[in-house]
């Protein structure tokens, strides 16, 4: 049998710190794994659930966005995905008794972790203006809710809708449509504050927003550079294509702030090998300064070009522009600039620039630790340079490759969740529906958090996700969410933004990933993308846990036609009825997708049709791969302080807090810990054990304090620290955000640490 949820939030006061780990996963992984499994689910539902998993006639999994191999282990799932099956598929309940007991004052009191760990929400629930208790209401009378308020609306533009990444591609598809039938391109996702600014640096330089390799690339390539990530916790199934790409004789090298315990040795728990010994990842690691990698990769530009021989010539000359330009800004790079900028020593990046040389093919992977700066943009372009220079992009083992971090953000985006979306597209949508859509831009994230502040937003509704938790500058967040008239969220389970309301509030209950959905036309299966642009189809097994459920497709279809009214042409009801009718207009709006229900009953899906990788064809204004020559920007930091970067902890998936240790990294029994280098603390007179609060400066002068954090001497950077999220987003100035991109710039914080008043 499953436990009970936690009754009261644990005390979190005084975390234990132990040595850091030098490998990942092994025997402790599957008795974790198990563990946490059966504390939500059970012995029998454990085993039901987990053999499931991203199998080809089974469930994707509602964590990470790591493609699945075509040949698959019976176990094709890691630790941090067995924990989001787990949460998903739990056996406890949040019945409306639940809220009839705790009032939305005592659940804005509560941690993320106990919000969590309470179970799946069972019946749709109406805060009305003026209550401070959620009351169950009906379904038809949610939907007259939502009306009220967007009808009441002196425009569209005043709505926001929100989509987090769980969100499969035919509710995405949908959700779009009927916010552009209602007139609006408000339509903010959770791309907007990780891979936005990988999206624009790859549509401007390659032409096209996403990562251009696929798994066998991995497993071909001569070099894998691995830069800003943390595979071992986010994506951990990534440690196992490494593995495979060292057995072929590639190498490794990380580049990262932090040492990672998933990237020095891998134990591989199902094979004999990783077991006992497992396999040494990393060839070289970088340890390079917060926001330094712009001018590495700038540097290695510069050496590469003054190596007889090691530019690609006919590539450059044949597939790219603004070679000239880009030649004449990284011969600018100097030694003593580098140096400073990632504190890295000159023999460490004359071996890097030997690996490269002495490499074919090379791949580039990256995470949110390139993503989140104000510079991050010409960051991931200098990356695009580094490849082109020597023709690794449109051949085998070779390419970009931003690991997503959440289970479909790509394919959202791809069906159209984007609040700048493409003229082609919007015609598409025009020719197949009949309807003129909205050309004006809408509200990125950050545009609707300011929008909703000032009054120019009142209706906010989220398809998933835990937009007040994930957003940054909290205070500001959470304020601007109370000024709504009504907000909505479509979820499984409790979190932090059913605690921070408008004036009205909804939660939707909907079905997870691992139900059965079930129509009237018979059952469903629905669609996803991952991080290489794969596309699959997914099936749940398990009974629903609630009969009070409906699906994403069947909430949308059916708020649809209550807004637009019966006369609106779009058959919503036939959508709702069958999802392979909604695949149907996929395949005739977005391109790549034609023939979309034969391809995708194929098992295990089909790639979508990437130009730069397929044909080396490069859809930009020049017709060919860009370079470019931004200036080189890093963080400056001013004396006694210190460059934050928030980050998760094992026991944790985005905003999702499954436990409150961070094993890898020797914390447990808390998260407000912050991590800092002992010559650092020395300098700082901060003692190992001692208590702080962060404190984060900005040229708007105003004062943003996270309190209470244990100082852990820790080997990170010199000069840089690390905490948790999403309790150091408060931190995170909401207008601190990345050219181009305006990504939130989570991972360069420029903080001071003040003794706490709890030391």
């Amino acid at each position: 049998m499953a436990t009970k949820p936690p009754q009261g939030d644990p005390v979190q006061d005084a975390p234990k710190v132990a040595e850091r780990k030098r490998a990942a996963a092994g025997l402790p992984a599957i008795g974790h794994t198990l563990r946490m499994a059966h504390q939500q689910m059970g012995v029998k539902r454990t085993a039901l659930t987990l053999l499931s998993v991203n199998q080809k006639d089974g469930f994707d999994c509602p964590g990470c966005a790591w493609p699945e191999p075509e040949h698959r282990h019976k176990a094709e799932f890691c630790e941090n995905g067995a924990k989001a099956v787990a949460e998903e598929a739990t056996l406890r309940r949040v019945t409306p008794e639940f809220f009839a007991a705790h009032p939305v004052s005592d659940l804005a009191r509560r941690s993320g972790y106990w919000l969590g760990q309470q179970g799946r929400l069972t019946h749709p629930m109406y805060l009305p203006e003026g209550a401070d208790h959620y009351e169950p209401v009906s379904w038809e009378r949610a939907f007259d809710i939502v009306a009220e308020e967007l009808t009441a609306l002196s425009s569209a533009d005043e709505a926001v809708f929100y989509t987090s990444g769980r969100t499969s591609n035919e509710a995405a598809f949908l959700y779009q449509l009927f916010a552009r039938k209602l007139g609006t391109n408000n339509l903010p996702d959770c791309s907007n504050m990780c891979h936005e600014s990988s999206g624009s640096a790859l549509s401007e330089t390659i032409g096209v927003g996403k990562g251009s390799v696929l798994l066998d690339d991995l497993y071909q390539a001569d070099l894998i550079v691995v830069a800003g990530q943390n595979p071992g916790t986010n994506h951990p199934r990534m440690l196992s294509a490494l593995e495979k790409a060292k057995a072929n004789g590639a190498r490794v090298v990380s580049v990262n702030p932090l040492p990672e315990a998933g990237l020095e040795r891998f134990k591989n728990p199902q094979t004999p090998k990783g077991l006992t010994a497992g396999t040494t990842l990393t060839d070289l690691f970088l340890q390079i300064r917060i926001g330094g990698d712009q001018a590495l990769f700038r540097l290695l530009n510069k050496l590469i070009l003054d190596t007889p021989g090691a530019v690609d010539e006919e590539f450059v000359r044949g597939h790219t522009h603004g070679f000239e330009q880009f030649t004449e800004a990284a011969r600018a790079a100097d030694w003593d600039g580098t140096l400073a900028a990632t504190g890295l020593a000159r023999e460490d990046v004359e071996r890097f620039l030997r690996m490269v040389l002495d490499s074919e093919r090379i791949v580039v992977c990256w995470a949110m630790g390139l993503t989140q700066h104000k510079h991050s943009v010409p960051m991931i372009r200098e990356i695009v340079n580094f490849l082109l220079l020597r023709g690794n992009i449109g051949r085998p083992g070779a390419g970009v490759c931003p690991v997503r971090g959440h289970s479909n953000v790509q394919g959202d985006r791809t069906m159209g969740i984007f609040e700048r979306p493409a003229p082609a597209f919007l015609d598409a949508l025009e020719r197949e529906f009949g309807f003129a859509p909205p050309r004006e831009h809408g509200y990125d994230v950050v545009r609707a958090i300011r929008a909703l502040r000032d009054g120019e937003a009142k209706v906010f509704f989220a398809m998933g996700g835990n937009f007040v938790s994930a957003s940054p500058d909290t205070e500001v967040t959470e304020a601007a969410m109370r000024r709504a008239r009504l907000t909505v969220h479509v979820s499984t389970k409790l979190n932090r933004s059913h605690a921070v309301t408008g004036a009205r509030a909804l939660i939707l209950p909907t079905l997870g990933r691992t139900e059965r959905d079930l129509q009237a036309s018979g059952e469903q299966f629905v669609t996803v993308e991952d991080s290489m642009g794969m596309v699959h189809a997914s099936r749940g097994r398990l009974e629903p846990t609630s009969p009070h459920l409906l699906s994403e497709p069947a909430i949308v279809c059916r708020l649809a036609r209550r807004v637009l009214g019966t006369e609106d042409d779009v058959p919503w009801e036939e959508f709702e009825k069958d999802y392979a009718t909604v695949r149907d207009r996929i395949a005739r709006v977005v391109p790549g997708f034609e023939d979309f229900n034969a391809r995708v009953a194929h098992p295990g899906g089909f790639a979508l049709p990437h130009a730069p990788r397929d044909e080396r064809r490069f859809p930009t204004a020049t017709g060919k791969a860009n370079f470019t020559a931004a200036p080189v920007e890093y963080p400056h930091l001013p004396e006694g302080r210190l460059l934050l970067q928030t980050l998760r902890s094992h026991d944790q998936y985005n905003t999702t807090i499954y436990g409150l240790d961070d094993r890898y990294r020797g914390i447990r029994n808390g998260r407000r810990v912050v991590l800092v280098n002992p010559d650092d603390a020395r300098a700082l007179k901060l003692a190992d054990g001692s208590y702080v609060d962060l404190v984060s400066e900005w040229k708007d002068g105003v004062e943003r304090r996270a309190p209470g954090f244990r100082v852990v001497h820790y080997p990170t950077a010199r000069g840089c620290a690390a905490a948790y999220y999403p309790e150091t987003n408060v931190l995170v100035p909401l207008d601190a955000t990345a050219d181009v991109s305006n990504t939130p710039a989570s991972k360069s914080v420029v903080v001071r640490l003040e003794q706490s008043a709890t030391d």
